[in-house]
């Protein structure tokens, strides 16, 4: 999926606090901004690397508060993948 670099500006202002940290204040609604925001999320992960789900906690618990649904988000984007029994993750 392509966006213009004004559409990630909005979301950037519109809702991310802080980008060093990666802070997020509010959960995007559209579905675009709902990607280019989980786009963001996911580059806080490192791509070569297979986290338990304590540690995707954290690093998403860092980021926004309410880090189960950026998770699934991140799984039904298909920008994160887990095994089925959701033991450990990684980054597609």
């Amino acid at each position: 999926m392509m966006y213009t670099f004004t559409e990630k500006e909005h979301v950037i202002t519109q809702y991310f606090s802080s980008l060093e940290p990666l802070i997020m204040r509010q959960f995007p609604s559209k579905q675009k901004r709902i990607y280019i925001a989980l786009t963001m999320i996911i580059d806080c992960f490192d791509k070569h690397k297979k986290y338990h789900e304590k540690d995707v906690n954290a690093v998403l618990r860092s980021i926004y508060d309410d880090h189960v649904t950026i998770r699934r988000y991140l799984i039904e984007y298909r920008l994160l993948a887990r095994t089925k029994d959701g033991a450990l993750y990684w980054c597609i």
